[in-house]
């Protein structure tokens, strides 16, 4: 059998909490090994149990991030998902710069919840399409997506800015190759520089930073 993904859940609300261990542990590929309500319990579960993954209430955190800092501090390698009633922009944004690497609504279905699970097992990040688009909504209207991409990121090539200015409205690597008439392979290979060069993970981080203008402070820290 292979080996199944060892998870945690930590929420104040032991009703949702029974749902979301309900929900991991149907699935075959994971398991439930640790629950608390608390930020304490967090760390102590990061601490002794080392869970593959963390799945972590904002709630039950309040205002502080000091119990990531300390769950990071111990394993850096943990994937701390956060799970979120309500957006909260300056939160993700604050998760994202300490090392959280999934970030989710708690109206996410249980199949997103699993596959996101999975992602950050993998040592990889996911933040919801959704959550992602609610996001780049909230970063106000009145500015085109290029430009709030044009002239904050001259690290960039020109070619390397257009794609992000289209990635920002969330389109696929061939919607936008379609719209560039440029090949698949093509604007993965431009979209990986982009990544490397603005010191994010995925594609998601980058059309967040992009859009409300935090790419220069990242790079510069």
């Amino acid at each position: 059998m292979e080996k199944k993904i060892r998870v945690a859940v930590v929420d104040k609300h032991p009703l949702f909490r029974d749902g979301v261990i309900l929900a991991l542990n149907s699935q075959l590929d994971a398991e439930v090994v640790g629950q608390g309500a608390s930020a304490k319990d967090a760390i102590r579960i990061a601490e002794e149990i080392k869970p593959d993954v963390l799945v972590l209430d904002t709630d039950t955190l309040g205002h502080s991030m000091d119990a990531v800092d300390a769950i990071l501090q111990h394993d850096p390698a943990i994937g701390i998902l956060f799970f979120a009633v309500v957006i909260d922009e300056e939160r993700v944004y604050a998760a994202l710069r300490r090392g959280v690497r999934g970030y989710l609504l708690k109206g996410s279905n249980r199949a997103e919840l699993a596959q996101t699970v999975r992602v950050l097992d993998e040592g990889k990040s996911y933040i919801s399409p959704s959550l992602a688009a609610k996001l780049l909504m909230c970063s106000g209207p009145g500015r085109s997506s290029e430009a709030k991409t044009t002239g904050r990121l001259p690290h960039l090539t020109p070619r390397e800015e257009q794609i992000l200015s289209i990635l920002v409205q969330g389109r696929s690597n061939k919607e936008i190759g379609n719209k560039l008439e440029l090949s698949e392979k093509t604007i993965k290979h431009h979209l990986t520089n982009i990544l490397q060069k603005l010191r994010v993970r995925n594609r998601v981080e980058a059309a967040l930073l992009a859009s409300n203008g935090l790419s220069h402070r990242l790079i510069a820290s």
